[in-house]
């Protein structure tokens, strides 16, 4: 069994919590709790790999993906 370390956001609000992994186009779940979410996307992630060709797996996981935190000016 091969592991993959990919990219995973998480967002909360009103009514739970929302992951997506941007790898993964279109892979995402929800979830009542953080740990219940986390379950959740780490089963969508491993079925999602599941459907790819070893090529297409590399491809995607190689991908570089930055994120910030910027701070911006309001008039």
């Amino acid at each position: 069994m091969k592991t993959y370390n990919l990219n995973t956001i998480i967002e909360k609000d009103e009514f739970g919590y929302y992951a997506y992994c941007p790898e993964l186009d279109g892979c995402c779940t929800q979830g009542k709790t953080l740990d219940e979410t986390m379950k959740n996307i780490r089963e969508a992630m491993s079925l999602y790999l599941e459907t790819l060709s070893p090529r297409e797996r590399s491809a995607l996981v190689h991908r570089e993906i930055m994120t910030s935190n910027l701070e911006v000016s309001v008039a």
